[in-house]
């Protein structure tokens, strides 16, 4: 089975120094800076995007979108627990997907992961600017230079090292999560079960009160349920700068689940129970429209929340930018892609990956926005980063699955409870929600495709014959390949 698995497999001859140029700064981030990292990814989502699976399903439909979404977070989370603490390395989903499923597989998880990773700022920094203007603040009438100087701030920052990075990141969260209390604690006296159910029930077929727009609704909704949790999964890509990933991981990943899921039933419930669902069902700035909404115009807290949302939006933006550098290095380093993107500089920081995927993030929210309108191109956005992000769920399960029946007596400091049904159960929903994408915007599903396609024929006819044995994700199967061949 070994020798038809790596067949397949050529590996480059490297230059000595050629990790010396492609290492990270190791030991700098404990499981607690981890857990933060982990809500930092996810906490633009509780301040906006969530609220337009309103749109799609209503609120009941969005509600039991998202319990069926926290599900599969929750259970993916465990796995991935399992894996990052198993094999504790740099390119995270890719690398557990190369060790069970082969290069392709791996490429393939890695792509799916890059898309997500390299899109959703794109779309959070679309809501910042949508933030901004609604506080009406250096008297902006187009968005571009919100987009502009935040993408230069924050690689900024993550160019000085990952310690500060993160650091920083922890402090801007912390004031995200006083503003989510914040609005909690003003909501709750405005809550009214009616105003969940305001929207009148159409003609589709098995639509209710509490489904107005009837079972596709709620199957519309699954891509905005996703969007309480989008990113968690990226956790493990600081394997390499953790200070003990084999028990760091597996802590970090799963308080900051814990986190989410506390966060996502409070926003779910207060917002539109406070303000009504069909008044917030579109709005690229929730939290504080509902506020004024509930409190019958502009008030303190709604400017509050409003502010403290920027902290939110910045957060994960922040911490998604050190997610695709971490993912673009670890592909690069390992000869996927053009090998000058895992270049890292003195501070240890992986800056090529840092400005290049910036770039074209900061182009995409730009002329994305000026063609089509802000609101509708972060709703597109947040698709195709959903797209990236439940191709990659079904091939990290699917590697969790595979290596547990193929590796069974591989260390695991930490292993999933339940095992692969707990795994099984998030496979079955990632295709459900994968699905889902189709149904609510196949525009934005085709062309996410088109791309990961380009990138496998990439990969097919190119990267897999240039491929670097020496990087820690292909290094099992390159000497496993080289054994092989001695016998």
């Amino acid at each position: 089975m070994a020798d038809k698995r790596h067949r397949s497999v050529e590996y480059d001859k490297v230059g000595d120094d050629y990790l010396e140029h492609r290492s990270l700064q190791g030991g700098t981030v404990g499981w607690v800076l981890l857990a933060g990292l982990g809500v930092a990814y996810v906490i633009s989502g509780d301040f906006a995007g969530w609220n337009f699976g309103i749109d799609e399903g209503g609120w009941g439909g969005l509600l039991i979108a998202t319990v069926l979404m926290a599900l599969m977070y929750t259970c993916m989370v465990l796995g991935l627990a399992e894996l990052s603490s198993t094999l504790p390395v740099a390119g995270a989903g890719y690398g557990f997907a190369r060790r069970a499923l082969g290069p392709l597989g791996g490429f393939a998880t890695g792509t799916a992961i890059l898309i997500e990773y390299a899109v959703a700022p794109a779309a959070i920094v679309i809501f910042i600017g949508g933030y901004i203007e609604a506080l009406g603040l250096f008297g902006l009438t187009n968005s571009w230079p919100v987009y502009l100087v935040a993408y230069a701030i924050f690689v900024g920052i993550h160019l000085r090292g990952v310690g500060e990075a993160l650091r920083v990141m922890f402090a801007i969260t912390a004031v995200a999560v006083v503003g989510l209390v914040a609005f909690v604690v003003a909501m709750i006296p405005k809550f009214d079960v009616d105003n969940l159910f305001d929207i009148a029930p159409t003609g589709a077929t098995g639509a209710s009160e509490f489904i107005p727009y009837g079972y596709a609704g709620v199957l519309a909704a699954l891509v905005y349920g996703i969007w309480f949790f989008l990113a968690i999964e990226g956790v493990p890509l600081a394997a390499e700068e953790a200070r003990d990933p084999r028990k760091d991981m597996p802590r970090g990943i799963i308080t900051g689940m814990l986190v989410l899921l506390v966060f996502a039933a409070l926003m779910l419930t207060l917002a539109p129970g406070g303000a009504g669902s069909k008044s917030i069902a579109t709005s690229d700035n929730p939290l504080p429209e509902a506020l004024r909404q509930a409190y019958g115009g502009n008030t303190w807290v709604a400017d509050l929340v409003n502010y403290i949302g920027l902290a939110g939006l910045v957060a994960s933006f922040f911490s998604i930018i050190y997610a695709y550098s971490r993912q673009l290095f670890a592909l690069s380093r390992a000869g996927y892609l053009p090998r000058f993107l895992s270049t890292t500089g003195s501070r240890k920081t992986p800056w090529v990956a840092l400005i290049v995927p910036g770039t074209i993030g900061f182009l995409l929210a730009t002329f994305v926005s000026l063609a089509i309108g802000a609101a509708e191109a972060g709703a597109r956005m947040i698709q195709i980063a959903v797209f990236g992000a439940t191709a990659s769920y079904i091939l990290m399960m699917v590697a969790h699955i595979m290596l547990r029946r193929r590796e069974p007596e591989l260390e695991r400091p930490y292993r999933t409870p339940g095992g692969v049904v707990t795994t099984g159960i998030a496979l079955v929903l990632a295709c459900a929600a994968f699905v889902a994408v189709f149904l609510v915007d196949v525009t934005a599903a085709l062309i996410t495709l088109g791309l990961f396609v380009l990138a496998l024929a990439y990969f097919w006819f190119f990267s897999r014959h240039r491929l670097v044995g020496v990087a820690p994700e292909e290094e099992f199967d390159a000497i496993t390949s080289a054994e092989s061949e001695l016998s």
